[in-house]
């Protein structure tokens, strides 16, 4: 019982996780006037505040030195705070400049793109059903390029910095809180200083456009963690294979609200983008599904044998002592 509770508990935060990452693009229009940067800077001042206090409130603060005596490690917690400043801001510009659905389609390439670092970075192979899903997911570029009028830059930017994020944070090996307080921790001085910069110029909003407007940039330090949090709750409770298919959750809500909320355009030729997308991650999850049957089969198959040759024989059971007794 105590098991299928973690395992619903872990369920509920993955989709609480996806689920909120995928309405996010509701909250970054209602901070304008504040332009994408300046969002983006109070969203790394804000998420240090959020992080910290969940920190203190844990407890969790040894792994702060651990981490100071690795300069290497420190050097990939900056590399991946460089790379998600992008993403993020990158994110936030395209969602408050009518662009939500080419930044969805960025998360729906995002594992395709995962898979070709895989094999052009850390020289791992493919299955064939993983070749032709990345083949599909090129063709689809193609195509959303030519129904674009020019290459799916946002797409591209956002799927490729996020593949950066993910592999240099396997790299680092640290939680989800810890390594997100480790990066705001490296963005915070530059990010106070452009927002105390951007004051002393006259051009920020944070005290100009009342109260409301400056909780709103507050809470972006809330919107930041909360998710994250979720995550690594659900990451230690369901299978690596579930969340592979919550994943989808954001970039299929985002999909949605670019179209019936924000009225985004959708001609012939970028559904048939997308629609080459969406064979491309089913051949993937298929496959996915397929190789854990596999695997799994295989494993209660070697369990079995191991069983068998470690069970006696009827003649070597007997007892040692019984053989020994003398005939009467």
């Amino acid at each position: 019982m105590k098991g299928t509770n973690e395992q619903r508990a872990g369920l509920l935060s993955g989709i609480g996780a996806y689920g909120l990452w995928g309405i996010v693009p509701l909250f970054w229009p209602l901070l304008k006037p504040a332009g994408a940067i300046e969002i983006l800077a109070h969203r790394m001042v804000w998420s240090l505040g959020v992080v910290g206090i969940a920190l203190l409130v844990l407890r969790r603060w040894s792994w702060i030195g651990e981490l100071i005596r690795q300069p290497k490690k420190l050097g990939l917690i900056s590399v991946a705070a460089a790379v998600i400043t992008v993403n993020w801001g990158l994110y936030i510009w395209s969602v408050n400049n009518g662009h939500v659905v080419e930044a969805s389609l960025g998360y729906f390439i995002n594992p395709l793109v995962t898979i070709a670092m895989g094999v052009l970075l850390l020289g791992e192979r493919l299955r064939p059903a993983q070749w032709v899903a990345v083949g599909t997911g090129a063709a689809a570029v193609l195509v959303l390029a030519i129904g674009y009028g020019r290459p799916p830059w946002i797409s591209l930017t956002l799927a490729f910095s996020f593949a950066t994020y993910g592999l240099v944070k396997k790299k680092v090996n640290m939680g989800g809180l810890e390594s997100l307080t480790a990066e705001t921790a490296v963005l915070f001085v530059p990010a106070l200083g452009y927002l105390l910069w951007l004051g002393a110029q006259g051009d920020a909003t944070f005290a100009s456009e009342g109260l409301g407007h400056s909780a709103l940039l507050a809470a972006t330090g809330v919107v930041t963690a909360t998710p994250l949090v979720l995550f690594g709750a659900a990451a230690i409770r369901v299978p690596l294979s579930t969340l592979g298919l919550l994943q989808y959750l954001a970039p299929v809500f985002q999909f949605v609200l670019g179209i019936l909320y924000f009225h985004e355009e959708m001609p012939p030729q970028r559904w048939a983008g997308f629609a080459l997308v969406w064979l491309a991650l089913t051949l993937l999850t298929w496959d996915a599904f397929r190789t854990a049957r596999r695997t799994r089969a295989q494993a209660q198959t070697r369990a079995v044998r191991l069983a068998a040759q470690q069970t006696p024989t009827a003649g070597d059971s007997a007892s040692p002592s019984s053989a020994a007794t003398p005939a009467k």
